[in-house]
Parts: structure tokens; C-alpha cells; sequence
């Protein structure tokens, strides 16, 4: 991946948890690696195929000027976050908020956070057998566009299937879907069933019936495995109804842990007539 690198941009703001910090002000200084493609810009000469890295100086002045956090650390996600929103072309960032007047009270050159931030990519499985079910998927989807972190880059068709887990209830309308985020795996999970709840979504019975369900089913190609969360979904081999409205979304995308593409483990467990 290239990079554009805007190094030690010193600024003025007021940030710090002493209220001298947010009353007087002091120095901060700004180091930016944007990493994105330049190669349409280096064949081109045209400045419209690359980043205006002048732009992104004045909205890095702009959030250090104008914004007052007490932490470092909150000033540096700001950065990060609005750079990648506001240039489209931006993979990830690393962001260095330095403070060389820190009240510390001990000789020393500076204080300094360093961040790593970027977009990654998310496939999720929606599913609803209670009352309007198209309504359901179709406010999920609408809810996670509505995110100024997330956007939802491709949807599957929607299919009926019979119930999983062996409980009386109706058919299922399920579907999957692609999305872009910023947000951690942990914080997209808190996502996905702050708007499962927002459907009046109750967990009374195991594999019972829900007006929805979000899961998640791969987060780039990260294998996470806690109490809360488990990606790759550990149900995706046996669960027809998740692989088969993934599979026409993407088909080649190969299973961290397996090693098989989303088509293959479909034709598998087709093969076993499950």
C-alpha cells in the first residue's frame, strides 16, 4: 500500500484534563500516514486521482483548534476517524498526537499516542421469522447504512428456509450481507443486537423465533474466539441458510480456519443433502 505522510504538523488547541490545559492552550503536534493507492495520480499527474494532503492538514488544524478533549488518546480516534470518512480513497491511517508541554512535572521531550485505524471488511447473516419479516431485514439493513462508520456494500437476495434447531415455528426469510466499518468486531456486535432490540427482539428460547437476527459471519480474516464473540461464525459449514444467500455475494471467500471458499462449503453440504 503507498502512503502520503504529513510529519510533525504543529498546531495550537486545548486539550488536557487540567483545566490550565483547556483555559490556556498549548502545542500539539500531528504526524498523518495515509495509506492508500497513488498509482492513478503517479501515471496520471492529475491531483483529482490522489489526496489533497492540504485538505487534510486544514481538517486535522480544524478538529486541533476547534475541538476540547481531555485525552490524547480521544483527540487522536477524531483525527483518524474523520480523516477516513472524508477522503473516500483512504484504506487506513496511523495517527501520532504528540504533547510536548505535558504537565508532568519531570524533564522529558514529549508525550505521544500512536493509532492504527481503517476500514475493514464484514459479512453478516440477517434472518427474521416473526410478523412483517422483509420489514425486519430491510430496517437492518437501513439501520447499519445509517451508521457514519458502516456502509452496507452488497445484499444478497432474500430466500425462505425451514427453522434450525428443531423448535415449532415459522419459516425463516434470511439474506446476508457485505458492509464496510470502523468499528471493531466487538462494537459491531454491540451494534448488530442494540438493532436486533430495537425490533423488540426477545432471547427466551434457544434457536426459537425472532422478529431478527444479525451475525456475524467474518470480520476480514480474523479468527477472534471469547465468551461474547466467535468469528468465523462457528455454524457457517452446516447452515445452508447462511451460505447460500452469501455464496451469491461472495462466493470465493475463503474460510480463515477451513480453508474453503463460501461456494465450496455451500456444495458440501449440499452434497450431504443437509
Amino acid at each position: 500500500m503507498d502512503q502520503i505522510i504529513i510529519k510533525d504538523l504543529e498546531l495550537f488547541g486545548y486539550h488536557g484534563v487540567f483545566e490550565e490545559e483547556a483555559f490556556l492552550g498549548q502545542k500539539f503536534v500531528v504526524t498523518a500516514v495515509l495509506n492508500l493507492s497513488t498509482r492513478k495520480a503517479g501515471k496520471t499527474d492529475d491531483l483529482q486521482q490522489s489526496l489533497d494532503y492540504g485538505v487534510a492538514c486544514q481538517l486535522i488544524k480544524k478538529i486541533v483548534k476547534t475541538e476540547r478533549y481531555q485525552l490524547i488518546e480521544r483527540l487522536a480516534e477524531e483525527i483518524a476517524e474523520q480523516l477516513l470518512l472524508t477522503f473516500t480513497m483512504l484504506q487506513s491511517v496511523e495517527i501520532t498526537v504528540k504533547k510536548p508541554w505535558a504537565p508532568v512535572l519531570m524533564t522529558m521531550d514529549t508525550v505521544a499516542v500512536t493509532i492504527k485505524r481503517g476500514w475493514h471488511k464484514a459479512y453478516l447473516s440477517i434472518g427474521s421469522n416473526m410478523g412483517d419479516k422483509e420489514g425486519y431485514l430491510d430496517f437492518a439493513i437501513d439501520q447499519l447504512n445509517a451508521l457514519s462508520d458502516t456502509k452496507v456494500t452488497a445484499v444478497s437476495d432474500f430466500i425462505v428456509t425451514e427453522p434450525y434447531g428443531g423448535v415449532e415455528q415459522d419459516d425463516f426469510l434470511n439474506g446476508a450481507l457485505e458492509i464496510e466499518t470502523l468499528k471493531t468486531p466487538e462494537e459491531l456486535l454491540e451494534t448488530a443486537l442494540s438493532i436486533e432490540k430495537e425490533t423488540g427482539r426477545e432471547r427466551l428460547i434457544h434457536w426459537g423465533p425472532r422478529t431478527l437476527d444479525i451475525d456475524i459471519l467474518f470480520y476480514d480474516d480474523e479468527i477472534i474466539m471469547t465468551d461474547s464473540l466467535k468469528v468465523p461464525h462457528v455454524e457457517i459449514p452446516k447452515r445452508q441458510f447462511v451460505l447460500e444467500p452469501l455464496s451469491t455475494i461472495a462466493p470465493y471467500y475463503m474460510h480463515p480456519v477451513y480453508h474453503k471458499s463460501v461456494q465450496e462449503m455451500l456444495e458440501k453440504l449440499q452434497e450431504r443433502g443437509c
